[in-house]
């Protein structure tokens, strides 16, 4: 992957760009005016993330270009400050205060609800296995402005960490956070939606591991949250309760510690 700027290299694009770089381990490009046409020419096979002024860009041979947003977050967000419940939120028994892991955070909408839930006192750490995805990230929910502060507050709270989750969970010590958290749902194409397709490109497509479950059980002081489709059989193989009727094909599991 190759990070630069956009087409007019302003000196703060530019500075956020080699930051980003240097952080991920790949090489800043100076954009000087260059068509992402040229680029790709250029840099074949490459990804390409583009700092921009309120986020980033990504861009992948093949496929559509993929900006950070919130999508659905930013809706649930509003619903959360008018005093509505979110499903989400209520399964994982946020409280103010806690410390939530996100294993699974694409590009962190879940991660921004915990946030919100967990408040200015709480801490979420958003994990992403793909480096590509996990630049787009750190530049969204840096910069990203929705007009809505608390809801942009809560985006700056989030810590996002590259790496795969069994391994970064594997670091952390015993009861280190309230609510482990897994959403892999965004793998599944079935799932079909223009917030999740683009995704699909950059996920690691493996099943979810009974490891990564014992780790979340570890590290967890409270509850582990896995997000599926009923019939999937997930919630059986890896020994989470579906609590209450379910009214819809996709629900949320839950291990109580």
């Amino acid at each position: 992957m190759i990070i630069t700027t956009g087409e007019h290299n302003a000196p703060a694009a530019v500075e956020r760009a080699a930051a980003l770089a240097g952080k991920a381990g790949c090489r800043f490009v100076p954009r000087n005016r260059a068509s992402m046409k040229r680029l790709t020419e250029r840099y074949p096979g490459e990804d390409i993330l583009v700092v921009l002024e309120g986020g980033a860009r990504l861009h992948r041979p093949g496929e559509q270009p993929m900006a950070f947003h919130p999508s659905m977050s930013f809706v649930r967000a509003k619903r959360l400050f008018k005093g509505e419940k979110d499903t989400m939120l209520e399964a994982a028994g946020v409280r103010p205060g806690d410390t939530i892991i996100d294993c699974t955070a694409g590009l962190g909408s879940d991660s921004i609800m915990f946030s919100l839930g967990a408040g200015p006192e709480g801490k979420v750490i958003a994990m992403e296995d793909s480096l590509p995805l996990w630049a787009l990230l750190c530049e969204g929910l840096a910069y990203y402005e929705s007009g809505l502060q608390p809801f942009d507050e809560a985006l700056r709270r989030i810590e996002p960490r590259h790496g795969h989750h069994l391994g970064l969970l594997e670091q952390m010590p015993d009861k280190s956070a309230d609510v482990v958290y897994f959403d892999p749902m965004f793998r599944d194409p079935v799932l079909e939606s223009s917030s999740i397709s683009p995704l699909r490109a950059f996920a690691n497509n493996s099943c979810l591991e009974e490891a990564a479950i014992f780790e979340a059980c570890r590290v967890a002081r409270r509850t582990v949250i896995l997000k599926e489709k009923i019939s999937s059989g997930e919630f059986e193989r890896l020994g989470f309760r579906v609590p209450g009727r379910v009214r819809s094909k996709i629900t949320y599991g839950v291990i109580t510690l």
